[in-house]
């Protein structure tokens, strides 16, 4: 094989192929280590969010619906249980968005003390 006319025979002091691999494979995992979450990621989150959501709000207002038919009275079970199940569901997602944050500052920070 005849060397490269355009680039220069290695020096003592240029790498080996060996380690530009090497260096080379180091950048491509923390590059898939320190991935950014795509649009897909954001989409999940807000359908986890919503589902967390809506179910206990749901169930809520089927065992309200259940509970006025079968013991009715002068109150309604369905709007109370409602507002209770909507209450539950808030506070579910509220969990799961300051989880959702919480990893992302600890990210952020793990990041700026490997710069450092």
């Amino acid at each position: 094989m005849k060397p490269d006319p355009k680039r220069p025979p290695p020096g003592p002091g240029s790498p080996t192929l060996a380690e530009q691999v090497g260096a080379k494979a180091a950048r491509k995992l923390k590059a898939r280590r320190s991935a950014t979450p795509g649009v897909w990621f954001g989409l999940g989150m807000m359908g986890l969010i919503g589902w967390s959501v809506v179910v206990p709000t749901l169930l809520g207002a089927g065992l309200g619906l259940w509970l006025d038919h079968h013991y009715p009275g002068g109150r309604s079970w369905t709007l109370a249980l409602l507002v209770a199940g909507l209450t539950l569901g808030c506070f579910n997602a509220w969990h799961w968005v300051s989880k959702e944050d919480q990893a992302m500052h600890e990210e952020l920070d793990e990041k700026e003390q490997g710069d450092d």
